[in-house]
């Protein structure tokens, strides 16, 4: 037992029933709705903590700490899609220091080769042999920055590491450290000079989200804590070691999720393959990200069960980069956003509710 999971009281268990399209079920989960076992319970406290740690240092943005939150508790990539200068490095850094981890960060770069990442083997004179010599790939949570300016190979280089947690250099396998996370960033406005990332590499992300501007009272409040301070770094206390991680993420697999809300999952994803608007719908990935990131949003708020709302708050997150739009949609301005909002409306809801 870790040390976080010392002193914990178990919840009594509650029963719940599951409301369908047309009538009432009960759950047939086992454990029933509210089973809170110890395990989870304790990882919601940790990944709480985390959370309110992050908080100081990234200010007011609670609900995207929450998502990356939610996504690193997943086992999950995370691309950020946002404009320069908002605290996307900041946030990942934070996180690696208060998670315990390895943090390294790659400024992606037309010029960048797939061993400036996974790393080489060079020869040792004094040794008479090769040695192989470790890329910044070899860390716990990495920031790809910008990562849609690294040409197609380096791009495949990464997408092995984030696919398989390991790299092939010479025909000869390297596993990478656990847990592995990778946050990449792109550049929403700036196209010229950049490649594109594949269908392939896109998928391979759980999450696509946007940090945003901060409003005025919080840019005020941050240049005021900035003055105080007198210096531009943090100081982060790591609350979790790289095994808390790994075992918050096999905490996640004990979240319950009734039959008929993994229905209305793979109903969400179905229907962006027959939207009129939509190209290129998503694939059974997306289904799998629904459920990974459902049951971490669960998990934070207080529940060994997911409920249709956590299922709602995944779809644009888990979906929006996972969907390709017609040209025509493109052309009248359509959003994925947009078009995963009305999906999200159209589908009939399960709802979980107490006896």
């Amino acid at each position: 037992m870790t040390s976080f999971e010392e002193d914990i009281i178990e919840e009594k268990p509650s029963k719940g029933k599951l409301v369908g399209k047309k009538k009432i079920v009960k759950s047939s989960s086992p454990s029933s709705i509210g089973s809170f076992n110890k395990r989870i319970k304790a990882t919601a406290q940790l990944a709480s903590t985390i959370q309110d740690e992050v908080s100081q240092v990234v200010l007011g943005k609670e609900e995207t700490i929450e998502m990356v939150s939610a996504a690193i508790l997943a086992n999950g990539n995370i691309l950020f899609e946002d404009y320069p200068g908002l605290a996307k490095t900041l946030m990942a850094k934070t996180f690696a220091q208060t998670l315990g981890c390895e943090f390294k960060r790659i400024q992606f770069t037309p010029d960048l080769l797939p061993a400036d990442i996974t790393g080489s083997y060079f020869y040792d004179p004094e040794k008479n042999k090769f040695i192989f010599r470790k890329g910044p790939l070899f860390c716990n949570i990495l920031l790809a920055d910008e990562i849609n300016r690294a040409p197609p190979k380096t791009q495949a280089a990464l997408l092995e590491a984030m696919e398989e947690e390991q790299i092939t250099i010479e025909g000869k396998t390297h596993r990478l450290d656990k847990p592995f996370i990778v946050l990449a960033t792109q550049n929403p406005i700036e196209y010229e000079g950049t490649y594109p990332l594949p269908e392939a590499q896109m998928d391979r992300f759980l999450v696509k989200l946007s940090v945003g501007y901060p409003d005025e009272d919080v840019e005020t409040t941050v240049i005021g804590n900035r003055a105080t301070r007198k210096k531009d770094n943090f100081d982060v206390s790591a609350r979790a070691t790289p095994d808390n991680v790994i075992g918050m993420h096999e905490s996640i697999e004990e979240v319950e999720v009734d039959s008929r809300i993994l229905r209305y999952m793979v109903e969400i994803v179905q229907q962006t393959r027959e939207d009129p608007r939509v190209l290129v719908g998503s694939s059974p990935r997306g289904s799998l990200g629904l459920l990974k990131l459902s049951r971490a949003l669960a998990l934070l708020s207080g529940r060994d069960y997911v409920i249709p709302d956590d299922v709602k708050r995944a779809v644009i997150p888990v979906l929006s980069h996972r969907i390709i739009l017609k040209p025509e949609a493109k052309f009248r301005g359509t959003q994925s956003d947009q078009v995963l909002e009305e999906i999200k409306n159209t589908i009939a809801v399960p709802a979980v509710t107490p006896d």
